[in-house]
């Protein structure tokens, strides 16, 4: 076997100050945030490194810990009509921090005048209020209780604020994480002046991501131990694509200068026509195919798109129920989602569906559901294609269905709704909870959910579809 990589046995690489607080250190922010930080690093553009702070109790500190917080980025696809096969070991992480063993240390970070900026990549269900959270808790549970914990330390020893740019795809995420800090900081009556700190020292960033990033390669990963010349565990796949939207002030872009690295990165002080055409051509499509393809057994983004029944759907989906409900050209919309379709097919990417199927009910509210909304309001009737995949998300979340992940409060509402089945699709979409509304108030969701349902469970996804494409 290969050594494992680490600094003692790859003690070459430059250490960095730390400038950065990350939470999350999940495969995405590794090959997102990391890789490109390591792209400003290499030219010369910032000399500086993440802190990553592990958002829950279980995570891969330990792991990390055991690479030196080194791993390998391949990139793999095709990219400006080139084909792209690279690997890059990226050392942009200095070390990882557990707050749920090591609170101390994570409070301590609010002493470093050096860090300047915090991103965050903890899911569409990270961004949320958690009513138990107290500011006694050694960490609060939520990520927004510990980002106001430690944002009320820093307050305490009189230093500047943070520039807070959060990437979890939700709409206007850093708006909605400043009010979740400005809510705990009420309810912990923490007082006025931390409030008016927070408000004139520190800048909430909304942003947008986009890069598919498959994680580690499992399928692959004794052939590249071989040609790398060492074990790693924690290296991980991605598309060459890149994209990321800053929305913020003018002086964003001097001090953090990823644009000029070359890279697809874009400051500005309107983000939203970037964040429709993204959210809901490139992750909506995702979110649609995955439990109608987990049904038909199939495994991967690359099946789906190479399946005529699956891949017609998609194409279907895209040009007639999501590209007409975007305020934007048409002609430029679906050449976006011809782009995306080539980006689904990409060979040398194995996206599986199950990775993608993480808190899938967040996703749907946040990027097919507005679209659903959208049509039956526009249209007078429901989205044919995405009301079944909504049916086929529902029913993916029955107990009998090992493919759900999701969080334990969302999945004990469905346990309850599914103990009567009669009365489920009525229940469910009953749940404001889930979806910020009553949606059985929506004309016909309820009955067409419910046909949907049954013929799903009784004849299958690919005889569902084989009827409507």
């Amino acid at each position: 076997m290969s050594q494992q990589l680490s600094k003692s046995t790859y003690p070459q690489f430059p250490s960095y100050p730390e400038r950065i607080i990350q939470f999350g250190g999940g495969n995405f922010m590794r090959a997102f945030v990391d890789w490109q930080l390591q792209q400003m690093n290499d030219q010369g553009l910032f000399q500086g490194s993440a802190v990553v702070v592990q958002p829950t109790e279980h995570g891969l500190s330990g792991l990390m810990a055991k690479q030196d917080c080194l791993f390998t980025v391949l990139l793999n696809g095709i990219f400006q009509g080139e084909p792209v096969s690279s690997h890059e070991i990226v050392t942009s992480i200095s070390r990882v921090i557990n707050p749920y063993t090591q609170y101390d240390d994570y409070l301590a970070l609010a002493e470093d005048d050096g860090l300047e900026f915090i991103t965050s990549n903890t899911t569409e269900a990270g961004i949320s209020y958690h009513a138990g959270d107290r500011s006694g808790d050694m960490p609060p549970n939520s990520f927004p209780g510990k980002l106001t914990a430690l944002l009320f330390r820093r307050f305490e020893l009189k230093k500047k604020g943070f520039v807070i740019i959060p990437c979890e795809l939700i709409d206007r995420n850093g708006e909605k994480l400043k009010h979740l800090v400005q809510q705990y900081a009420q309810e912990w009556q923490l007082g006025e002046a931390f409030s008016i700190w927070l408000d004139e020292e520190n800048t909430f960033c909304c942003s947008l991501v986009d890069r598919i990033v498959p994680g580690y390669p499992r399928n692959t990963a004794k052939e590249l131990e071989i040609k790398l010349g060492y074990l790693d565990e924690l290296m991980v796949t991605a598309e060459p694509y890149l994209l990321w939207v800053i929305e913020g002030p003018e002086w964003m872009s001097e001090r953090l200068p990823l644009h000029k690295t070359g890279l697809s990165v874009i400051f500005t002080d309107d983000m939203t026509p970037y964040r429709e055409r993204k959210v809901h051509l490139l992750n909506g499509p995702h979110t649609a195919m995955v439990p109608l393809g987990l049904l038909a057994g199939l495994e991967t983004v690359e099946e789906i798109m190479q399946d005529e029944c699956f891949s017609r759907y998609v194409q279907e989906l895209m040009e007639n129920e999501l590209a007409p409900m975007l305020d934007m050209p048409r002609e430029n919309v679906l050449s976006y989602a011809k782009d995306i379709q080539e980006r689904f097919k990409n060979p040398f990417i194995r996206h599986e569906l199950t990775s993608i199927s993480l808190n899938s009910i967040s996703k749907f509210k946040a990027r097919l559901l507005p679209i659903l909304l959208r049509y039956q309001r526009v249209k007078g009737e429901l989205p044919p294609l995405i009301s079944l995949s909504f049916a086929a998300l529902l029913l993916s979340y029955r107990g009998d269905r090992l493919t759900r992940q999701d969080v334990p409060d969302v999945l004990a509402i469905f346990d309850k709704a599914w103990s009567t089945p009669s009365s489920f699709v009525t229940t469910i979409l009953k749940e404001e909870s889930l979806w910020g509304e009553d949606l059985s108030t929506v004309p016909h969701l309820v009955q067409v959910i419910g046909e949907h349902i049954h013929q799903l469970d009784h004849a299958g996804s690919r005889a569902a579809l084989q009827q409507r494409v």
